[in-house]
């Protein structure tokens, strides 16, 4: 009995060594996707993109969303969407744990908004952006010529900063003139308060640094974020059209008004450039840019290996 007692002591030694030293699977926790405008979570790119990565990682993905997808995502104002957005996330038991944030251009900033200013919600560990506008952008994005387009060019016609406009146009709330900052600052009712450009919030910034990754993917081919330099934070200079700065040249990271510096500068932030257009990413990129933010054991997910179609571009931005 005495052998077989130490036997048995040893076998289990053995076994909790190898399952420290080589593990064999890659643990993960569940993500949330928020879509970009003109889009759905019924979507088939959107839907797509979120089966493959849970496939992958063998994490619970989920779509979430914001009224009735297309037409909210161009007409509801920011702060609504993102009280939306934090009371779902806060309801879903799932991720009382922690979860991560993937956002796709517009989607992007109700993630922001959810990290920085969701009072209660769950913890946010990592947040994968695809396109998003974080500093802004100079034009509103192509539309099409549907009866939310029709409305849309009535408002842009009218003054982009007035309460009406803000109040019925939701990229009014991130559009930034550089050289009618001004109004901007005075009108704009999301982006400046999220970017903590004037009333500096010192609770969004603790939220927002402490993410463990910020991982911002730009595509070198994007025409609909103007300039698409905003995907990494980069953006004009006040007053000029001239040049965009890159992030680490503007105000927000050089006073670090959210707590980008201090992410960058501790190797929490990954600058990734893609070779598509807008939202047009392989499966070869989601695999090496998203995927690892997304599993906890990535020594296992690289010996892993997947199948799968390569270069070919999944189009989660279909001009609508």
């Amino acid at each position: 009995m005495s052998y077989l007692k130490h036997l048995l002591i040893i076998s289990a030694a053995i076994s909790l060594a190898a399952l420290f030293l080589f593990p064999t699977t890659a643990n993960s926790i569940p993500f949330v996707v928020f879509h970009g405008i003109s889009d759905s979570c019924r979507n088939r790119g959107v839907t797509h993109f979120i089966t493959v990565l849970s496939n992958w990682s063998g994490s619970e993905g989920y779509c979430i969303e914001i009224g009735n997808g297309v037409w909210d995502s161009w007409t509801m104002p920011f702060m609504q969407q993102t009280a939306i957005a934090c009371e779902k996330v806060k309801q879903m038991s799932e991720l009382s744990d922690g979860y991560n944030i993937i956002g796709l251009s517009q989607g992007n900033l109700v993630g922001r908004g959810v990290v920085e200013l969701c009072d209660g919600g769950p913890p946010v560990r990592n947040l994968i952006s695809l396109a998003g506008p974080h500093a802004g952008i100079a034009a509103v994005p192509l539309c099409g010529s549907g009866l939310v387009c029709i409305l849309v060019d009535f408002l842009i016609e009218l003054a982009i900063y007035g309460n009406y406009v803000q109040e019925h146009l939701a990229p009014a709330s991130y559009i930034k003139i550089p050289t009618d900052l001004d109004q901007y600052r005075k009108g704009c009712k999301f982006l400046p308060k999220i970017n903590n450009e004037m009333h500096k919030n010192s609770t969004y910034k603790k939220r927002f640094s402490s993410l463990e990754n910020l991982v911002l993917i730009m595509f070198e081919k994007d025409v609909i974020l103007v300039p698409k330099e905003t995907s990494w934070f980069g953006y004009y200079p006040d007053g000029s059209w001239e040049t965009i700065l890159p992030a680490n040249e503007t105000t927000l990271y050089t006073e670090d008004w959210i707590g980008l510096k201090a992410l960058d500068e501790a190797g929490k932030v990954k600058f990734v450039n893609v070779s598509g257009g807008h939202l047009d990413i392989s499966y070869d990129e989601m695999e090496n840019y998203v995927l690892p933010y997304l599993v906890e054991n990535t020594t296992a997910l690289r010996l892993s290996g997947f199948e799968h179609e390569g270069k070919t571009l999944i189009k989660l931005y279909d001009s609508h």
